[in-house]
């Protein structure tokens, strides 16, 4: 009797974890079925354990399991493989001494009270751009002192952990927070120009998650808005920021593939930034995508802030040439597939009113 509910209870936890890896693949914004895309690599180990425990138990007898559980391994792997270095990458790394800007973004968490460790990580990496997220007002008030050293800065306070900061040594012509979708969690926006005088233009997201009561429509409007604003100007442009989504979704692909950016992820591994507290649980959510007119010459993860996400750091230079003779070219749209995403985003700018 106890093997057979072994079985049983082994055969439930099984077929649980196939169902989970089938359901982002219907395309649902509902946050049950996305929260599901985070995962994967955990998915992945245990679908494998399940595998194993499943035909060492009951053999040939279980084999529609078996293949169900083959399958949505081999799916979880085919997802996260451009991640690892089995793939090749899209972009070469520069060589040291071509970067001239430097940029780090880092959601600091809002009740996280280890302000010295961002005022000390700021100070070391010293970067030409920074976003940080999650700041109420006393984080800012904490920040002062760093900010002080930038003669750009965009505050913007809230205590619903979705504030921000915007800071910049660079020429900027513009620098604002704006809302992207219809809820008020806000993006930056920004104008700038490297020490060369190379313009390019910055943006940084922090939409919300999928979490109960909350699906993803706004996330992915936003992520959406940032990823066309790559084809409607003629600027390089480089999108950072804790986009509360995973490199490997369905959603991420289609970013890439509307603003025709790059990732110099790919094929390098997870950076996984996301949760710095549990290795177990950590999942690539705070990213970094560049149109292909820029280069990257480093780009990591900094260390523990004593915040639920790693900060990311980067190294980017504004040569044309020098991004020319690194990247891949982005895959592009079809004529059909742009009209669709021109005609879904206008429909969102429509509901945001004429402020946007």
């Amino acid at each position: 009797m106890s093997f057979l509910i072994l079985i049983l209870g082994l055969d439930t936890v099984a077929s649980l974890l196939v169902v989970a890896t089938a359901l982002p693949a219907s395309g649902s914004t509902r946050w049950w079925v996305r929260m599901w895309d985070f995962p994967r690599a955990q998915l992945a180990g245990l679908l494998a354990a399940a595998l194993v425990a499943v035909a060492a138990t009951q053999g040939w007898s279980a084999w529609p399991l078996v293949a169900a559980l083959g399958l949505g391994l081999g799916w979880q792997l085919w997802r996260i493989l451009p991640y690892t270095p089995v793939a090749g990458p899209e972009m070469q790394l520069a060589p040291p001494g071509s970067g001239t800007v430097t940029l780090l973004a880092a959601n600091v968490l809002m009740e996280n009270h280890a302000h010295d460790r961002v005022r000390a990580l700021v100070a070391e990496v010293d970067p030409d751009v920074l976003l940080l997220m999650e700041t109420d007002r006393t984080w800012i008030e904490a920040l002062e002192p760093v900010l002080a050293g930038y003669p750009t800065v965009v505050r913007t306070p809230r205590d619903d952990c979705y504030g921000m900061v915007f800071a910049t040594r660079l020429a900027a012509a513009s620098a604002r927070t704006v809302r992207l979708s219809r809820d008020e969690t806000p993006a930056l926006l920004a104008e700038l120009a490297d020490p060369e005088g190379r313009p390019f233009r910055f943006i940084g997201l922090h939409p919300q998650p999928p979490v109960p009561g909350q699906d993803t429509d706004e996330r992915d409007a936003q992520i959406l808005y940032a990823a066309r604003f790559a084809r409607a100007t003629a600027m390089p442009l480089v999108v950072m920021g804790d986009f509360n989504d995973v490199a490997w979704s369905r959603n991420s692909h289609r970013f890439k593939r509307v603003g025709g950016y790059l990732d110099p992820r790919v094929g390098r591994g997870l950076f996984a930034s996301f949760d710095a507290r549990r290795w177990w649980f950590r999942c690539p959510i705070d990213q970094i995508f560049v149109t292909g007119e820029v280069a990257v010459e480093s780009f990591r993860l900094g260390p523990k802030i004593g915040s639920d996400h790693f900060p990311l750091i980067a190294r980017i230079s504004l040569d044309p040439a020098l991004a020319a003779g690194l990247n891949c070219t982005p895959e592009q749209l079809t004529p059909a597939e742009a009209a669709r995403i021109d005609a879904r985003v206008e429909a969102w700018r429509r509901q945001l009113g004429p402020q946007d």
